[in-house]
């Protein structure tokens, strides 16, 4: 079953509700946000916690959402959240590429290993999905979102399990939208919850 986004201004107290959760908790604000909550909480000051999560969402969130609205601009997607399946191989590239440079810009600075981890939690999440995306219209959103709080989880501790709340309303969003059916919102979710959780369990 294929879906087309529905682009346009929401009327209804639903639909505005979606959009606003679609745009708040979109996979680049998740991007942007975490490395900075990693390294604050892992590293020995607020100082060094600030700079090292403003070096990684430099690369993790800034660069490649960067590179999605010159996209935009210049006609290569119809709008930012590349919801034309077909669009979403350059720019997520291109994000890939960020995030690597990124991972191996830390290991050589030697960052806290909790935001070295982080770091290859994305690049794993956004790897994977952009090649199901090559075939298939897998939700972003819900696979950021649900690795985000797995890696909270594992990080702060169990209380941020109930993110799947969270992950839940993002989910449904992204269905009222028709920007993906459930069952692309759900194979997000779990897809990006078992990676965040393997992948950053196995180095922080």
């Amino acid at each position: 079953m294929s879906v087309q986004a529905d682009t346009s201004t929401p009327t209804s107290t639903a639909g505005r509700t979606a959009h606003l959760v679609t745009e708040v908790l979109q996979p680049a604000v998740w991007a942007a946000i975490m490395p900075v909550v990693v390294a604050l909480v892992a590293s020995p000051t607020l100082t060094a916690g600030a700079g090292w999560g403003a070096l990684a969402a430099l690369f993790s969130a800034v660069i490649p959402f960067g590179a999605i609205l010159y996209a935009k601009r210049t006609g290569r997607v119809t709008d930012h959240h590349i919801s034309q399946r077909e669009q979403r191989k350059g720019v997520l590239l291109v994000g890939i590429a960020s995030v690597l440079a990124s991972l191996v810009l830390f290991l050589l600075l030697g960052a806290p290993r909790p935001l070295i981890a982080m770091i290859a939690v994305m690049l794993v999440v956004l790897g994977v999905s952009t090649a199901i995306n090559q075939a298939w219209k897998l939700s972003a959103h819900s696979a950021v979102s649900a690795g985000s709080f797995a890696v909270l989880a594992l990080l702060i501790g169990p209380g941020f399990a109930a993110g799947v709340l969270v992950v839940a309303l993002i989910g449904w969003s992204r269905v009222y939208l028709r920007a993906h059916t459930i069952a692309q919102v759900v194979a997000g979710a779990v897809l990006g919850a078992a990676l965040a959780a393997a992948v950053y369990a196995a180095i922080a």
